[in-house]
């Protein structure tokens, strides 16, 4: 199987520009973000509730733990939630009106939450839409890795970040390309 595409910032940037014109657009851009600035599995998307992204006061929290049922590996992990990543899901928390702990955090058209087969689509159709050719849920998680890689994260946190066990997991993410190597030789 193929991997995922990971994305530019400049067809991110596309990404949000499709999403901002049309409905739904906070909600659609705050999943955006979980996936890229967090790096979050469409199946830890989907599994969010109110209660694990926001504090008892309504304001999101700094860290969303994700318990063992939520993640792949069934191993409980800490997502940190940049300042970008706030921004967003502020700016989404705003549309919603029901907060009770235990609904979805994310909900589809008709209120209820998204399956992970659903937000795989979802992506999939979206990355379609907004002109991006080979992009799929895993994009997101390939940018985010593959972006604090080329910015001097190790792999050992890079592996805890995204949840893997085994660095060698994380190490398939980074994407190598023509510029980075032509930079890494003229460092010589």
């Amino acid at each position: 199987m193929a991997q995922a595409k990971t994305l530019t910032t400049q067809e991110l940037e596309q990404v949000f520009a499709y999403v901002d014109k049309n409905r739904y657009a906070e909600r659609n851009r705050a999943i955006l973000a979980m996936s890229f600035y967090a790096g979050l599995r469409v199946a830890e998307i989907a599994s969010l509730r109110m209660g694990d992204v926001l504090n008892s006061d309504g304001t999101i929290k700094s860290e969303i733990r994700l318990s063992a049922a939520q993640t792949k590996g069934k191993h409980p992990r800490t997502v940190f939630v940049s300042q970008r990543l706030r921004a967003e899901l502020e700016r989404y928390i705003t549309t919603r009106h029901v907060k009770n702990a235990d609904v979805p955090f994310f909900h589809t058209e008709n209120r209820l939450g998204f399956t992970p087969n659903g937000l795989c689509v979802w992506f999939f159709q979206l990355y379609k839409n907004a002109g991006i050719s080979g992009g799929s849920s895993h994009s997101g998680r390939k940018f985010f890795i593959t972006t604090l890689a080329n910015k001097g994260i190790g792999v050992r946190i890079l592996a805890s970040l995204a949840g893997h066990k085994n660095i060698s997991v994380t190490q398939r993410y980074i994407d190598v390309n023509d510029e980075q190597k032509r930079n890494a030789v003229e460092l010589i």
